[in-house]
Formats: C-alpha cells, sequence, structure tokens
C-alpha cells in the first residue's frame, strides 16, 4: 500500500489508537492518532488525510462532529466510523450524512483492514470514472464537430439553444451523418452531461428483444430471465436516451414508447410496478417519419412528441467545403493516436 496514503485514527481511548496506528502503519499507510475529537478537527485544518476512523462515542467532540467537520472542509476524505453496540443507530445515521462505513466494538482488525481497502478502491474508480466523464465532456465540446458550411452552423446554433432544455430532440439525415456524434454533443453540453448517456440501436434488434432492452424485465418473464433486469430507460435515468434508427420500430413499440414521452414511467417486461423516470430522449432516424405517418407506419402522435425539436444533418456531397477540413481533422487524430507526424495533405 503506497506510503503516502494517510489515515487519521480518532479514539478517546488510548491502548485502542495506539492498536490501530500499529496495525495500519504495518499495512504500508502512514498513520496519525487523535485522542478526542476536538483534536481530529484541529488535524484537519492543517493536512488533508484520505481516510479518518473515528469512535463515535467520545467526551466532549464526539464522531458526529468530526465527521460533520470533516464533511464540509474535506468532502473527499472517507470517514468510517467505529461504534459500540449500544449506538448502532447513530452509525447507520452517520453513513446516511456521510460517512462511509461503520465497524463494531470490540471490532476485528482483519474487518477494518478490509473496510479500509475497500473504501480507497472505491475512492479510486470514482475519481477515474469522474475523469472519465471530464474527457467525454471534452471529447465532445460544440467545437469538436467539424464543419464551417451554413447548414452545419445552423446544426451548431441548434445544438446550443436545445442543450440546457428538457426538450425532445429528433435528428434527420443519412447514414454516417454523425447523428450519433450531435446527440453526444447535446448531452455533454447539457445539465445532464454528469450523468449515463445510453444509446441503443433500434432497428438491429427484434421487437421483443428491443422492449426486453428499453424496459428491462422480471425474473420469469419469459425463458431465459433467471432475475430481474434493469433496461435501459432505467440506466438512463437522470441523463439521455438516444433512439438511434426510431423509424425501424414496430407499432406496438411506439405506443409504449409514447407512453413513455406522456408519463415519464416504465414497467418492465411480465412486471406490474410502474417506475418513475427521467430521462431526455433523443431520437435519430435516416427515412421520412412525415412519409411514414402519411402511410399508417408510424404514429402521428408519437412523432409528433420526437419531432419538438428537429436537426437535419446534411450529407457531405452537400457540404463539399468541409471536406479540406475532415480531411486535416483525421490526419491529426489518427497521427496523435499513433504517435507519428504525418505530412500535410497538399
Amino acid at each position: 500500500m503506497p506510503s503516502q496514503i494517510q489515515i487519521l485514527v480518532v479514539d478517546d481511548d488510548e491502548i485502542t489508537c495506539s492498536l490501530l496506528e500499529e496495525v495500519l502503519s504495518k499495512e504500508g499507510y502512514e498513520v496519525e492518532k487523535a485522542l478526542n475529537g476536538g483534536e481530529a478537527i484541529e488535524k484537519g485544518m492543517k493536512r488533508t488525510y484520505e481516510v479518518v476512523l473515528t469512535d463515535i462515542k467520545m467526551a466532549g467532540v464526539d464522531g458526529m462532529e468530526v465527521l460533520h467537520s470533516y464533511r464540509q472542509k474535506s468532502p473527499e476524505t472517507i470517514v468510517i466510523m467505529m461504534t459500540a453496540f449500544g449506538s448502532i443507530e447513530t452509525a447507520i445515521g452517520a453513513i446516511k450524512e456521510g460517512a462511509y462505513d461503520y465497524v463494531s466494538k470490540p471490532f476485528k482488525l482483519d474487518e477494518i483492514k478490509l473496510t479500509i481497502r475497500r473504501a480507497l478502491e472505491q475512492k479510486r474508480l470514482t475519481e477515474e470514472n469522474l475523469l472519465y466523464r471530464q474527457e467525454l465532456i471534452s471529447k465532445y465540446k460544440l467545437e469538436n464537430i467539424v464543419g464551417r458550411t451554413p447548414a452545419m452552423l445552423q446544426v451548431y446554433k441548434t445544438i446550443a439553444r436545445v442543450a440546457d432544455s428538457r426538450s425532445t430532440v429528433l435528428l434527420a439525415g443519412e447514414s454516417g451523418t454523425g447523428k450519433e456524434l450531435v446527440a453526444r454533443a447535446i448531452h455533454f453540453n447539457s445539465p445532464r452531461a454528469e450523468k449515463p448517456f445510453v444509446a441503443v440501436d433500434c432497428g438491429s434488434l427484434a421487437e421483443t428483444l428491443l422492449e426486453s432492452e428499453l424496459f428491462g424485465h422480471v425474473r420469469g418473464a419469459f425463458t431465459g430471465a433467471v432475475a430481474n433486469k434493469k433496461g435501459l430507460f432505467e440506466e438512463a435515468d437522470g441523463g439521455t436516451c438516444f433512439l438511434d434508427e426510431v423509424g425501424d420500430i414496430s407499432l406496438t413499440m411506439q405506443a409504449k414508447l409514447l407512453r413513455v414521452l406522456q408519463e415519464h414511467e416504465i414497467k418492465r417486461v411480465g412486471g406490474t410496478e410502474q417506475i418513475k423516470i427521467d430521462v431526455r430522449i433523443v431520437a435519430a432516424t435516416n427515412k421520412n417519419l412525415e412519409d411514414l405517418v402519411g402511410e399508417k407506419k408510424f404514429r402521428e402522435d408519437l412523432f409528433y412528441r420526437l419531432n419538438v425539436v428537429a436537426i437535419h444533418l446534411p450529407p457531405l456531397r452537400d457540404r463539399a467545403e468541409d471536406v479540406p477540413l475532415l480531411a486535416r481533422h483525421f490526419l491529426r487524430k489518427y497521427s496523435e493516436e499513433n504517435q507519428k507526424a504525418i505530412p500535410q495533405i497538399s
């Protein structure tokens, strides 16, 4: 374990403090101790600890006050509570207020070591996920979409206007015009950027499989459904669901999708519970949905629900001026990825 991981042990029993200091130091941590809550708070003002392991019941400033101080001054610090049986309810309350976990006294040293390892691993994964989200947000900034033709400038303007709203967006354009890229730009430039972006290709899935993918299913709903499973709408809760090739879904599925847009709730396949969701829908199609409505192949009410904001993505043949820009963009991109200096295009 890296020595730079700093742990503060807080307990008004000096024997307990010294024991934990010795055991955790042998694990490779840098350990300090505080014999009361006030001292622990003072130490937190002077330096940052990865982990604070504190008793709850202490004379004067107790463990709850230590927790509140660290949550306020150093929210990234992991706080683990130590508690005797009689204060289990207090420990549970501490978790609700931001403590990572609690261990019961008399504790087992292996339990404490394992709890600290788990907490540090969770912190590492959270930090990696945050970094990944920030990289995605950077990757899908509006300026990363290439094109300067009037048609593309109109696309940028519409993305900028619609990103902060909750409006459903319909992206129309031929295959390869960048509909998913625009959908991601809308999501990662919106207040939902920190929440999931979930994409599904409606045209590649059979109706029964698509329903299970979108809505999830309960155990026993069909052969092979051995456990409850969340659907993509639930996975995208708080974020954005991108429905690609929405013009290919059946009329039956269209009715179910319409209900999601109207009621903001779903029901898993085979289930009875209505589950509330908060999902923004961005749909895309390479077909003319108005023609499909006229042919009775697409529901008119669903079309108007999806077509709140429409963005048409022009094919490359209609924006030839952008070809040199795109060529240079990909040249630069793959030069960096392959760590090679590729000459400029003449």
